[in-house]
């Protein structure tokens, strides 16, 4: 192969975007989980001082996040660490899930 044919197959495989437009698009995502992490718990604290109890279905939808991104990352990468972080994060979702909704319908006036 030479070079040309090289840098063809390799922007077929990258859907032809560049590999430092794919590393800034991550880190872009990384960062924006952890402002959702930090809001998260900002809300989460005003919401105890103010007087109005627990919220777990904001880390409910922050966890969901990295869950995501995990499970994608272990279908395709099949990499042993990204299969346990998603896992963990899913498990994590699935529970922060489980608590908000039992919140919910236990101080339902509904019910």
């Amino acid at each position: 192969m030479n070079k040309n044919d090289i840098l063809e197959k390799s922007r077929r495989e990258n859907k032809n975007l560049d590999l430092y437009e794919k590393e800034v698009s991550q880190k872009a995502g990384n960062i924006s989980a952890v402002v959702a992490a930090i809001l998260a718990t900002i809300f989460y604290v005003i919401q105890i001082l103010v007087g109005l109890g627990e919220n777990y279905g904001l880390y409910a939808v922050v966890a969901s996040v990295p869950a995501t991104g995990y499970l994608i990352k272990a279908i395709q990468m099949k990499q042993r660490k990204d299969i346990i972080a998603a896992i963990i994060f899913i498990i994590v979702a699935l529970s922060f899930s489980v608590f908000h909704i039992n919140q919910l319908i236990t101080t339902s006036t509904i019910l």
